[in-house]
C-alpha cells in the first residue's frame, strides 16, 4: 500500500479529499456565481455571428 499505510486509512483520507474538493467547488461555485449570466452571453455570441459572421475577438470569419 502507498506510504506504509491500511487500506482503510487510505480509502478514509481519499473519501475526506473528495468531499473536501466537492465542497471547495461547491462554496466557489455559490460564492461567484460564473453560470449567472451564461443565457445572456450565449445571445450575445449568437447575434453578432448571425450579423456578421464575427469571432468573439471580433475577426471576420472565413466561410468558404
Amino acid at each position: 500500500m502507498p506510504a506504509g499505510v491500511t487500506w482503510g486509512q487510505y480509502m478514509r483520507f481519499f473519501i475526506a479529499a473528495m468531499l473536501s474538493m466537492a465542497a471547495g467547488a461547491q462554496v466557489v461555485h455559490n460564492y461567484y456565481k460564473p453560470m449567472k449570466d451564461l443565457d445572456a452571453y450565449v445571445a450575445q455570441e449568437l447575434q453578432q455571428l448571425q450579423s456578421g459572421s464575427t469571432s468573439s475577438s471580433g475577426k471576420k470569419l472565413d466561410n468558404s
